[in-house]
């Protein structure tokens, strides 16, 4: 995607190896900041707290993270000791898992004199794959779109959640990049932005992305999606996904669930965007998925700009009061319309995902 006309990828290798820079997320939609990586422990750190999010860039961070460890040492015990670091940072996404088995895999294949440059070429590898990923889902789902258009004659009214857009990915995102591909192609769309409270994501992330790239939307409270739909202001919902069990249950970002629900019960098409790494072939049902408790300050405080320029962070709840902060849910294929994958659409069943992906036959 551009950033003021230029080409911009969500993270990229510094040319010398020595690091990797990304986006700050945190200090979206308010300041655009890039880091630079060096070390394992940074990028462990730049996933823990969220400066890189989505479940397709947590898998690339971790990959280069893991490049960059081998600059200490190329040892097997060294390059498990970071993957075990690198685990350890978000148990959710399942992208991470699949990413650190595959660089493991490529570089203890190797002698430890090659696993350095081997490291580097695999993680640029699986950020090229997750480019290219992304694109056919656009296009798979462009044309999910442009049938519901044909079908009404007007703006469609579409509906995210959380942030699926490039940068939750490398490049184009999951649940945007059909969003992306209609706006360039013509069609008209307009999308509800939901804030995604507690982190904000859909307010900050995805309401920056879509402002930058022109296309027509509006930021709602969570809690106002519901209401949209049965008022008929609703004609599709597109999320994305961290991790997808065997059966098509989904885990998302806390409240798709909600959203599931409410456009179950008002006859609205609920489709969610599934890269195929983010599919856990070892997982049977949604009730195996790890849901990821973060700090309660996400809850009990808000980040914010003041009006003379400073990011300020504000108490919400009262000091004494205690907070919860589950981090996703998870959507029970039931729910779902269909999955759109780099493959093609699906329904969200064992055999829909065996259909696209039948090389797997364990899960």
């Amino acid at each position: 995607m551009n950033i003021a006309g230029t080409p911009t990828r969500s993270i990229r290798p510094l040319p010398d190896r020595s690091g990797v820079e990304i986006i700050d997320q945190t200090r979206l939609p308010h300041a655009l900041v890039f880091r630079t990586l060096r070390t394992l422990e940074a990028a462990a750190e730049a996933i823990q707290t969220m400066q890189v999010r989505g479940a397709p860039l947590i898998g690339a961070t971790a990959a280069y993270g893991l490049a960059l460890a081998l600059a200490e040492a190329a040892s097997e015990a060294h390059i498990d000791a970071a993957c075990a670091r690198l685990a350890a940072t978000r148990p959710t996404a399942v992208n991470l898992r699949w990413a650190l088995e595959r660089m493991r895999a490529r570089l203890l294949s190797l002698p430890a004199e090659a696993r350095r440059a081997a490291a580097w070429a695999e993680a640029a590898a699986i950020c090229d794959e997750d480019v290219a990923i992304n694109e056919a889902i656009a296009r798979h789902g462009l044309a999910l779109i442009r049938d519901r258009y044909a079908a009404t004659g007007r703006t469609l009214n579409l509906m995210t959640h959380c942030n699926a857009g490039w940068l939750a990915t490398v490049d184009w995102g999951t649940a945007l990049a059909p969003i992306y591909a209609a706006h360039d192609a013509g069609v008209p769309v307009h999308v509800w932005v939901s804030e995604t409270r507690p982190r904000n994501q859909g307010a900050a992330l995805t309401a920056w992305e879509l402002a930058s790239h022109g296309v027509p939307h509006t930021v709602i409270a969570d809690n106002a999606a519901g209401h949209l739909m049965r008022q008929g202001q609703v004609d599709m919902v597109l999320v994305g996904a961290d991790r997808v069990a065997v059966n098509g249950d989904v885990a998302n970002k806390i409240g798709t669930y909600l959203k599931a629900l409410a456009a179950h019960d008002n006859g609205i098409p609920f489709y969610v965007a599934v890269p195929g790494p983010t599919i856990d072939w070892r997982l049977a049902d949604g009730a195996g998925i790890p849901i990821e408790a973060r700090d309660a300050s996400e809850v009990t405080h808000i980040r914010g700009l003041a009006e003379d320029g400073r990011l300020l962070d504000v108490r919400l709840a009262p000091a004494a009061s205690p907070a919860a902060n589950p981090a996703f849910d998870v959507t029970p294929a039931r729910l779902i319309t269909g999955l759109i994958t780099e493959r093609g659409v699906c329904p969200a069943s064992r055999a829909g995902l065996r259909a696209l992906y039948p090389e797997h036959t364990d899960g």
